[in-house]
């Protein structure tokens, strides 16, 4: 067994009311706190060890599938092609360019490639991301950063692509960002507050003078963020919160200058702007709420002055039953990516020609702009794909919808899409509301019940679009179908889908779920003795809660850096992100709010009842959830329930939110987590 987690005396700042007796859990890099993580790793290790040889089966299988020597599609932008090569055996694909064939197209040249950057030099090993990686404007220099630890504070670098000279610039606390002006000289990027909060933007020019501060955002709510417009004439700084935004603007040709605002924030006000052309003329593009919860899009002439509001003038007009989700803007065509019905959509507005939606052949899919090409580009990139296809990259011709699949993903060995059947389901929740399922299965599976493994998310609108999985076909070829539940909280269905998961109607997104497993049980697909869940960070949360409010609904759970210490986590202001998420959950300083999140919290509500089978993953360095969530709620667990079956805590001592870094450490980790689900469905 793993070290006790006893009752600690040890003074834990803004604790919830009545005693926490894991507390001491929080005491990081102590040796107590360390031995107990160990420990804990070291039972996982003894109780999984039988299952090694599933593993390695299972590692090898996904592996197998996979093209581990690939070319990536490469992108023109301006003389050169650039694109990444994997190679048998490395972790991390490296980044190269050539130059642009004169025919236009996209035949790479290897006799004349450059390499750029090389990630598994630099990792040696370790942990590795890869946070900016920026071409400058004439196409001598390359900004990126690195965060070596997990904790996603990265050091910035800059590399004169002729001589290969690498500099370290000497900022401390940097979130990642590095964005170019267009002299090829000037950087801007952004610095950390002591709650991890992107809160301060820094010119620096490469001439050697001393970098300095442009902008600071002090409201704790509010992240910094500085982009490039698509026309590349604008710099645009974005501030914005969970329910409010601004933006800044500043002539990408003279970032010696301040930024201006568009438009101050109005509390409940979100808005996002870009720059490009209408009818010939340099245009500000803003993405509005003002009008109505699923956005409109406004445009208003650059005269050369910041637009005043009154001079917004509307262009796509507010719709209750679609969500516009963004604009990619391109000097032949306005692309609007659009929510309807709980599926992604992408409208285009050539210039001077007929609106059309883009063409798709399956009923539940992923879709988006994956890459807009340069401004002056007649054609975008979409990327596309499905539960039982795998990622397309395809060319969109503006003028006339034509598609061209340029890249599929490659799957090794047999493999044919049509053995499986995708389907869309809906489930009816306690209060009436229609809940859509993605499904996908076997095809020689079907009309009988099934092991499940049912995944789900629903937090900040971020939808949950169905996406193939190389590594999902070695469940689904065992029998074990797969399903996302897109509950409330999500984005699927648009701003009141995700409104109506969150702060006092989050209770929605863990009803919706088990209204999900019910379905799928009545429907005769699965049983709950054949049902296993899935969730992450936010979605942990979701995994923790149902598994207190209906623990006898599943058989296998995997809560990945679970969100489980909602409570104390909010109480605690000094906390990353909290102050932040007070739009989200709510800020439990006030006693209604506290009374909320008290009643549906994992942490608090472990009760003495038998819980199913649970695999649950932190990362120590994780400055989003912090280890000890995961830590304590397992401690709990482990002391209350009434059941013997399988509890286990795996803490990754040198990774943060993501998990490890590196694609064959990442295929051990879901090997890991198939082999477990796998043995307790009996399906081994």
């Amino acid at each position: 067994m793993p070290l006790t987690a006893n009752d600690s005396s040890a003074p834990i700042a803004h604790k919830a009311e009545g005693a926490d007796p894991y507390a001491w859990l929080q005491e990081r890099d102590t040796d107590a706190v360390l031995d107990y993580l160990k420990a804990e790793n070291s039972y996982l290790d003894a109780q999984l060890a039988h299952q090694g040889p599933l593993r390695e089966t299972l590692f090898q299988e996904i592996k197998g599938r996979i093209l581990e020597t690939d070319l990536s599609l490469p992108s023109p932008w301006g003389p050169y092609l650039y694109y990444t090569r994997t190679t048998a055996g490395d972790e991390y694909a490296r980044h190269y360019r050539c130059p642009r064939p004169a025919d236009d197209s996209l035949t790479v040249d290897e006799s004349r490639e450059q390499l750029l950057l090389d990630p598994n030099a630099l990792a040696n090993g370790g942990f590795f991301s890869l946070g900016a990686f920026s071409i400058s404007p004439d196409h001598q220099r390359l900004a990126y950063s690195l965060d070596t630890t997990g904790e996603e504070i990265y050091t910035l670098f800059v590399k004169e692509l002729a001589s290969n000279k690498v500099s370290e610039l000497s900022f401390d606390n940097c979130d990642g960002s590095m964005t170019w002006a267009n002299d090829s000289l000037t950087l801007f990027f952004g610095e950390l507050d002591d709650t991890h909060r992107p809160h301060k933007l820094l010119r620096y020019r490469l001439d050697g003078t001393a970098a300095e501060e442009v902008f600071h955002e002090p409201d704790g709510r509010f992240f910094l963020h500085c982009y490039r417009s698509s026309s590349e004439r604008q710099l645009l700084l974005s501030l914005g919160s969970k329910t409010t935004g601004e933006t800044w603007a500043l002539d990408a040709t003279q970032p010696q200058l301040p930024f201006t605002c568009l438009a101050p924030r109005v509390e409940g006000h979100e808005y996002d702007v870009d720059h490009g052309l209408l009818d010939g003329q340099w245009t500000w593009f803003i993405r509005s709420n003002r009008d109505g919860i699923n956005f409109a899009l406004y445009q208003a002439a650059d005269n050369g002055a910041i637009p005043e509001q009154d001079d917004w003038q509307l262009l796509v007009p507010h719709n209750p039953e679609v969500m516009l989700d963004g604009v990619t803007l391109n000097a032949a065509a306005m692309t609007l990516s659009l929510r309807e019905g709980g599926l992604p959509i992408i409208e285009v507005h050539p210039r001077d020609l007929p609106v059309y939606r883009v063409q798709l052949p399956d009923a539940a899919y992923s879709l988006h702009v994956q890459n807009s090409l340069e401004f002056s580009s007649e054609r975008i990139r979409l990327r596309y794909e499905a539960l039982n296809r795998p990622a397309q990259v395809r060319q969109l011709q503006l003028a006339d919808g034509q598609q061209q699949v340029l890249k599929e993903t490659p799957v090794l060995g047999p493999f044919d899409p049509e053995a499986y059947v995708s389907q869309r389901l809906w489930a009816t929740a306690a209060d009436g509301t229609q809940v859509p399922i993605s499904l996908v299965v076997k095809r020689d599976c079907l009309g009988q019940p099934t092991p499940l493994y049912l995944y789900g998310y629903g937090a900040y609108g971020e939808s949950l679009d169905p996406w193939f999985s190389h590594a999902r076909l070695s469940l689904l070829d065992r029998g074990v179908a797969f399903a996302i539940a897109h509950v409330r909280g999500g984005g699927e269905l648009g701003e009141a889908w995700y409104r109506a998961g969150k702060q006092e109607h989050k209770q929605n997104t863990f009803s919706d779920f088990i209204a999900c497993a019910e379905h799928l049980i009545a429907q005769g697909l699965t049983s709950a003795q054949q049902l296993a869940i899935s969730g992450g960070s936010a979605g942990g949360l979701l995994i923790g809660a149902v598994l207190n409010q209906r623990p006898e609904l599943f058989k296998v759970a995997i809560a990945e850096v679970p969100f489980v210490d909602v409570l104390n986590t909010m109480l605690d202001p000094e906390l990353p992100l909290t102050v932040t998420e007070y739009d989200e959950w709510g800020n439990p300083e006030e006693p209604e709010v506290y009374a909320r999140i008290k009643a549906y919290a994992p942490y608090e509500n472990v009760r003495a009842q038998a819980y199913p089978a649970t695999l649950v993953i932190a990362g120590y360095n994780d400055s989003r959830v912090q280890y000890w969530e995961a830590a304590k709620w397992v401690a709990r667990l482990r002391a209350t329930r009434t059941d013997d079956n399988p509890l286990l805590l795996k803490t990754e001592l040198g990774a943060g939110h993501g998990g490890m870094s590196g694609r064959y450490q990442g295929l051990r980790d879901v090997a890991l987590e198939y082999a477990f689900i796998l043995n307790i469905l009996g399906l081994a």
